[in-house]
């Protein structure tokens, strides 16, 4: 029915953001359609589910659908890039700048908010709530309020809120609906049967199908109340028994699936009847809901399929996971992972939702959905992960996402367990998977990381995610081993190829893996070259804060102060050190290199206790990389730096600017012109570089300042 009167609201409040908050069974999905279909502005409505609990899922479902009026800036979608998003401080920026810049207005509905749990989740909700702007529109249907900070939108008059209150039906509501059913009651019965529903939409329906199907409606009037259970128990009574046993056992199983179609549900229930049926039942008063214009796939009204399942748990107990089993085959040959996973996990068949996730852990790291994952791990628990080699081996690459060395090798033995206890032999996809963990964490030596991807690469595929580690891998093997430099360049580059497309994270550990290189040769300006490339991705994804991202950071300083950029290497280091100190027994090599570069910026910075001990922990952490000769020659490299960086003391950074001046021969009114300082003033600075140098002429400076990095090589 219209309910004109809540339309007429709806359309004439200007509230940037309209809540509708009520229990189930109130109107508040219908209300909202009807009132975007008065609404002359274009509308877009996302039903949401579980699986918007990650963030990354739910923004991509808002943009899906917005940007079919205007496209978003590219940087939103690079802020989703990261396995593991960072939503308060670059998505939901990002986010709400977006939606301020659109210039067509929308509605956008949110509806069953209720749903949505997960704290970055909800942040990305607030975003909304506080980006949309320019006479568009956002609307929140949930079953509670939702916590998204709506005491701030009230004070600044950006909310219209409409709850249980609103939404209860008047008198003359209900007697349109009752109408609307063919009932024509007396002023009493109207009266009694809105107390006793008071006013719940739901309950009201259901009351006027008794009356009008009763042959005594004073009693059937007397015995029905608006309580939650009365109701339930009248859906079990009026919908469930009464229907044919046909219908009734498909309803009941058929409540354990979120979305219905005939496809599916003959497959899932092992039927061949299922599209008949539901075509049946959304013609009857099933509370059947369309969920497109082809009557293909349908979803059961939130009430009547909480009664459902609960009497599915009843008198079926052993269908539930059977249903979710098969419904998890469905949806994989239709190559929608997530609906698998969440079928196979629901269904508590550990093996096939860890063959499931591992299979997904590229598509869903590149993707951003990190949180999905650990969600689906969670609901596992750690029993049920415990269970399956798929599932652990999927923890183990969450936790060497964040650097968590031993977690990783927790569940990398837990998994190694599995597959030698697994009768014909396990899968080679979780074998590779296996060992390239192995080959991550790097606890034989550089060697046997080289050899471990030697043997698993030849097995992937030429287009395989996994390829932008091996290459990457083995480009560090190749160079920290003392190879061809050539050969490890290539393979870097390689790394840097195959990262740009789905894994930004081993992008800027490959370009930064050739920084070093470049700085190794001495060639400063490639190494600069390199940093910002590896810095603009950082920017550009949002992986500042990523636990593995304190290596670029490191080199980055070091650069950034060879070049007498004191304050930016300042806050690189500092960046460095507090990513650093969120790893837990990484990778050594890996711990090793940020720690010289660390070491080498905090020396060039005037910091030496700092940098001697940072050098102090590389040293003895080179115990772990038996053949780590090359990472012992940079060890030694740092302490001669740190030492000459003592003896020579800090240059200020207008010192270090003469300095880069004085190899091109250029006079000191000449470079005091470039400077835009007086001539005195470049001879003042030069002189004190002289001092602190321990030279005394313009070509000793030069080769000193080369000697210690602080010039490029001639």
């Amino acid at each position: 029915m219209a309910r004109t009167r809540l339309r007429n609201r709806l359309a004439e409040d200007t509230g940037r953001v309209i809540v509708l908050s009520a229990p189930s069974g109130y109107g508040k999905s219908v209300l909202l359609r009807q009132w975007v279909e008065d609404d002359p502005r274009p509308s877009f409505t996302v039903l949401l589910g579980p699986e918007h609990n990650d963030p990354t899922v739910l923004v991509d479902a808002v943009v899906e659908r917005l940007e079919r009026l205007e496209p978003f800036p590219a940087d939103l979608g690079d802020a989703l890039l990261a396995p593991s998003p960072n939503v308060e401080n670059i998505v939901a920026p990002r986010l709400v700048a977006a939606l301020g810049d659109r210039t067509r207005p929308f509605v956008l509905v949110l509806d069953e908010l209720e749903r949505i749990e997960a704290p970055d989740a909800l942040k990305i909700v607030a975003a909304l709530c506080r980006g949309v702007s320019g006479g568009s529109q956002l609307a929140l249907a949930s079953r509670t309020e939702p916590p998204i900070g709506l005491g701030r939108l009230r004070a600044r008059r950006r909310l219209t809120e409409l709850g249980r209150k609103d939404l209860t039906m008047t008198k003359g509501e209900c007697a349109v609906l009752l109408a609307a059913l063919g009932l024509q009651l007396s002023p009493a019965q109207l009266d009694a049967i809105a107390r006793r529903t008071e006013g719940w939409p739901a309950a009201l329906y259901l009351a006027g199908l008794a009356l009008g199907e009763s042959a005594d409606p004073g009693r059937a009037l007397a015995r029905f109340t608006g309580d939650h259970r009365i109701v339930v128990d009248y859906l079990r009574e009026e919908f469930l028994l009464p229907a044919s046993l046909n219908h009734a056992a498909f309803l009941r199983q058929a409540a354990t699936l979120e979305r219905l179609s005939g496809p599916l549900c003959d497959f899932a229930l092992e039927r061949d009847d299922s599209g008949v049926v539901l075509d049946e039942l959304s013609r009857s008063n099933m509370l059947l809901v369309p969920l497109d214009r082809r009557d293909e796939w349908y979803r059961l009204h939130p009430l009547l399929q909480e009664m459902l399942h609960r009497e599915l748990l009843r008198t079926e107990p052993a269908a539930a996971p059977v249903i979710h089993r098969r419904a998890s085959e469905w949806w994989s040959a239709a190559e929608d992972s997530h609906q698998a996973i969440h079928h196979a996990v629901a269904a508590g068949a550990e093996d096939l939702a860890g063959e499931l996730l591992f299979a997904a852990v590229p598509e869903y790291s590149a993707g951003g959905r990190n949180a999905t994952v650990i969600g689906w791990l969670e609901r596992l628990g750690e029993r049920g992960v415990a269970a399956s080699p798929g599932a652990g081996l999927t923890a183990a690459w969450a936790e060497l996402t964040f650097g968590h060395g031993p977690r990783a090798e927790h569940w990398m033995a837990v998994t190694r367990r599995l597959l030698g206890e697994a009768e014909g032999g396990a899968g080679a996809e979780l074998e590779a998977g296996l060992a390239l963990g192995d080959a991550t964490l790097c606890r034989d030596g550089l060697a046997a990381m080289r050899e471990t991807v030697a043997a698993v690469e030849p097995l992937l595929p030429e287009d395989d995610p996994w390829r932008s580690l091996t290459s990457l891998l083995d480009g560090v093997g190749l160079h920290l081993l003392g190879s061809e430099r050539e050969a490890a360049q290539a393979r870097l580059r390689e790394a840097v190829r195959r990262g740009s497309v789905g894994a930004l994270d081993l992008q800027v550990i490959a370009l930064t893996q050739l920084a070093l290189i470049a700085i190794e040769r001495g060639d400063w300006r490639t190494a600069d070259d390199e940093m910002s490339r590896a810095r603009a991705q950082i920017d550009r994804a949002g992986l500042a804060d990523y636990p593995t991202m304190g290596f670029p950071a490191a080199a980055s300083a070091l650069v950034r102060a060879q070049r007498g950029a004191s304050a930016k290497a300042g806050a690189d280091l500092e960046t460095g050190k507090r990513l650093l100190a969120k790893l837990e027994h990484f990778t050594p090599w890996y711990e090793v290199e940020t720690k010289l570069m660390l070491a080498r910026a905090s020396a060039r910075l005037g910091r030496r206790a700092e940098a001697e001990e940072l050098l102090a922990s590389a040293t003895a952490q080179l115990t772990e990389i038996p053949d780590g000769s090359l990472l012992r020659a940079w060890t030694e490299e740092a302490r001669a730096a740190i030492g000459a960086a003592a003896d020579s003391a800090q240059l200020t950074p207008a010192e270090l600017r003469v300095l880069h001046y004085l190899p091109q021969h250029l006079s000191f009114p000449q470079i005091a012109a470039s400077l835009q300082v007086s001539p005195n003033t470049v001879k003042t600075h030069a002189a004190s570089v002289y001092r602190k140098l321990g030279c005394s002429s313009r070509d000793q400076a030069v080769r000193r300042a080369r000697e210690i990095g602080l010039l490029d090589p001639p």
